[in-house]
């Protein structure tokens, strides 16, 4: 049995007392998207949600998290965040903007904090993944307490891919 190494991300859980699991997956560098993730953590890809940064014209950065198989909504992500228009970051801008990188990003201890919405089908679930801010490892959490944690604003922001 291999020791898997806290993050960032579960050190500040853990300091905030709150409950969660890392769970361990296997990378494939050239397949990043979270199909792969949700197929090697055995799990359905609605409950396996990825971390995504925008910026809106009126707030600057916002995070929004949805579920693996759903893409956001940015005319949802932007009215509800907001701002009149929303747009995904350039990748170069992700690891300055957050600490983490493609793969990695995690709602969870990004440098600074930004506005965090999740969408709300993170609540039919008793358990949700997220990146634990490293590639090859994932959160379980209880989508209220990661909610609380990031003091997210739930709502529909995603649509089908």
């Amino acid at each position: 049995m291999t020791k898997i190494s806290k993050t960032n991300a579960a050190r500040l859980l853990d300091k905030a007392g709150v409950a969660y699991e890392l769970i361990p997956y296997t990378v494939d560098e050239d397949n990043l998207a979270v199909d792969h993730v949700a197929h090697e953590l055995g799990e359905n890809i609605e409950q396996v949600f990825k971390t995504l940064v925008l910026r809106g014209d009126r707030t600057g950065n916002i995070v929004c998290v949805v579920p693996g198989h759903t893409e956001v909504n940015l005319k949802a992500a932007a009215k509800l965040s907001g701002n009149k228009s929303v747009e995904m970051i350039a990748m170069k801008e992700l690891l300055p903007t957050t600490g983490y990188i493609r793969g990695g990003c995690s709602p969870i201890g990004m440098k600074k904090p930004f506005p965090t919405y999740i969408h709300n089908t993170c609540m039919d679930f008793p358990h949700i993944y997220v990146s634990a801010g490293v590639r090859g490892l994932q959160i379980k959490i209880a989508p209220g307490d990661l909610v609380a944690y990031v003091h997210a604003v739930m709502g529909d922001i995603a649509q089908p891919m």
